[in-house]
């Protein structure tokens, strides 16, 4: 006799809301890299304002943003907020990332959230509404939008990637 109460054969993928509190939690840590690598930056190029060497602190606190998720992922694929919500980032077959593939996922993050920023900022302008600019604190939460259409609820980078999500409070088929 059969067993009709199957598990999927796909992996679950945390919720939305679990997925938005880890970026959350996510953004607290955030703040502190971001401000000792301006704070390593401003020291190493003398730098006494923000808008000296804009180019290359931006550049520099991508990068840092970049060693930070490469080092947390490698080890077990999770930062500290993904294991507090675990959650665990995987490659399709559920082993780990290496190497080219993570740095290629930290990359391919950004282009929504940037192009939504754009957009928000074009349409202040276009409009002559500059309160409309506060509303770019939506623009990160903009890769959302994918999982809303994504068949296992992944994030299109993920997609595009090969990699996943992994809600490890389920148990896995």
């Amino acid at each position: 006799m059969s067993d009709t109460c199957t598990q999927p054969s796909v992996p679950i993928a945390p919720s939305r809301l679990r997925r938005f509190a880890c970026m959350m939690y996510e953004g607290v840590l955030l703040f502190g890299v971001i401000f000792l690598a301006g704070y390593l930056f401003d020291t190493l190029t003398q730098s006494r304002n923000g808008m000296m060497l804009r180019h290359a602190r931006q550049g520099f606190l991508f990068l840092a943003m970049g060693v930070y998720f490469l080092a947390c992922w490698r080890r077990g694929g999770q930062t500290l907020p993904m294991k507090t919500w675990n959650i665990r980032l995987t490659d399709r077959g559920g082993q780990p990332l290496r190497g080219t593939r993570m740095a290629l996922r930290y990359v391919l993050l950004w282009p929504l959230p940037l192009l939504t920023a754009l957009l928000i900022g074009g349409l202040s302008r276009a409009i002559g509404w500059p309160s409309l600019d506060l509303l770019i604190v939506a623009a990160p939460f903009s890769i959302f939008i994918w999982t809303w259409f994504d068949p296992q609820r992944q994030f299109l980078h993920d997609r595009l990637l090969g990699t996943e999500l992994h809600d490890l409070r389920l148990p896995t088929p």
